[in-house]
């Protein structure tokens, strides 16, 4: 599962593994960018896609599980 949240704010979530495929669908889209950001060292990883003018960053859902004291 993944999140995806574009410059306005707005946010999908996204129920599959395959989250450019679903963002494609969602804005009826056939083409999608990929973006690159860097982190603190200046590497370059891929954070997410432009599709029809939004930018969106992808974020993965996981189910916290805590420790139990």
């Amino acid at each position: 599962m993944f999140l995806a949240i574009d410059q306005f704010n707005q946010k999908h979530l996204l129920q599959t593994k395959h989250p450019r495929k679903e963002l494609l669908e969602i804005f009826s889209a056939t083409n999608a960018t990929k973006i690159y950001q860097d982190d603190k060292s200046g590497q370059s990883y891929h954070a997410g896609y432009l599709i029809q003018g939004f930018w969106l960053t992808l974020y993965k859902v996981s189910e916290f599980r805590g420790q139990t004291y």
